[in-house]
């Protein structure tokens, strides 16, 4: 080799960098997700369960702004991404007098401290967390129905005990309320029940002057306008209106242990067979896809052709529940949500609290005379004093 080219090649190689010695350039972070335009995450926020929403509601200002936003669930419903959310009120009868309404979210993660070590513990996955309900605060004890994304409350009373006339309405995209007409009676703790496209309310009249306990008042869903109808084979022997529900075309009410129904297509009313009353309890019940369900003593439906009650089949997994115990039970998109405590009494200054449950079930027809429930999840789901008590369960599409 001759001497320059050494020469090159001794100059090459002293100019060579030591990639020990050498400054790597600092990495710039990535673009966080607010700086991302609006209509691109209320396109990916659509796509995310409603279950999460509280969870990225804490990211920053802008993702709350947009949870809430009403172009965030139209571009859900364009998409067909629309689904239930469980809503549960529980009452304190003293000393605050409004109801308090939460809804059914997911728990985030957690990272717990054990001594000088961490220690993942995994999400439980659902707990109830509050509502924000505006002024003016919602009635205790009034009747309620759930259309859309909407709970229609009417009645109930504010204060003192007096039945009301009022009627809200609580949007669950924004839960804001807002009023509606009233009804043309003052009215406590009614059964409002959804028939296409109107709201039939019936019960929760105390006038012993009326020639019907128990007139039927109707709220059109479109016209917002209402109407009534007589229970024509009514007897003051019978007791109190209770429930009302709507099943194989047929507007069932409960008065007393006895049950009318009345056939929407050929506008007649039915004496329905005894067996009906006694276990279609006050408030342990609910109507899916067609189907009443209700809790007494143990999960039942009844069979609309033999008109009897069945108890239902499989349900493994449930806790057993003692005599005094109160479930809710509400339609969760074709499944069946069933909410109850513990029912505690305080035995000492120190038992305080108890807790809230919730399970979901699924349903399943295996032929005409089975309905089998298969336990997905249960669990504890909020911890209250031991005054709160159940009062409306239900779920709304959102």
């Amino acid at each position: 080799m001759s001497s320059p080219e050494r020469k090159r090649k001794r100059v090459t190689s002293t100019k060579k960098p030591s990639l020990r010695k050498k400054k790597l350039s600092p990495v710039l972070p990535p673009t966080p997700i607010p700086s991302l335009p609006d209509d691109l995450l209320v396109s990916i926020f659509a796509r995310v369960s409603r279950l999460y929403y509280p969870i990225l509601s804490l990211v920053s200002k802008s993702f709350r702004a947009l949870l809430r936003s009403p172009e965030l669930y139209e571009t859900r419903s364009l998409l067909g991404r629309t689904e239930s959310c469980l809503y549960l009120c529980l009452q304190e009868g003293n000393p605050d007098p409004n109801p308090l309404w939460f809804t059914l979210c997911l728990k985030p993660e957690r990272t717990l401290k054990n001594g000088t070590k961490k220690k993942r513990k995994k999400s439980s996955g659902n707990l109830l967390i509050p509502i924000p309900v505006p002024n003016p605060p919602l009635a205790h004890w009034s009747g309620h129905a759930s259309v859309g994304s909407n709970i229609y409350f009417f009645g109930g009373y504010m204060e003192e005990n007096v039945p009301s006339s009022r009627v809200v309405i609580l949007n669950c995209r924004s839960h804001t309320l807002r009023e509606a007409p009233s009804m043309q009676m003052e009215r406590l703790d009614p059964s409002a029940t959804v028939i296409d496209g109107k709201i039939y309310v019936a019960g929760g009249v105390e006038d012993k002057n009326l020639d019907s306990m128990y007139p039927i008042e109707v709220f059109d869903l479109k016209t917002h306008i209402w109407d009534h109808m007589p229970i024509p084979y009514w007897e003051k022997g019978w007791g109190s209106l209770s429930r009302s529900a709507y099943i194989d075309g047929k507007f069932y009410l409960k008065i007393g242990s006895k049950v009318m129904a009345y056939d929407i297509e050929e506008g007649r009313w039915d004496l329905v067979e005894y067996q009906m009353g006694p276990k279609w309890l006050w408030s342990c019940n609910c109507v899916i896809e067609n189907v009443l369900y209700c809790h007494a003593g143990g999960f039942r439906w009844y069979d609309t052709k033999l008109r009897l009650w069945k108890d239902m089949k499989g349900m493994r997994g449930l806790p057993k529940f003692g005599n005094r115990v109160y479930v809710k039970l509400a339609d969760y998109g074709g499944k069946m949500a069933a909410f109850w405590d513990n029912r505690v009494r305080p035995t000492s200054s120190e038992d305080k609290y108890k807790t809230i449950w919730c399970a979901v079930i699924a349903l399943e027809r295996r032929n005409s005379e089975e309905i089998w429930g298969k336990v997905e999840w249960h669990e504890t789901v909020l911890t209250v004093p031991v005054s709160y008590e159940l009062e409306h369960a239900l779920a709304v599409t959102v």
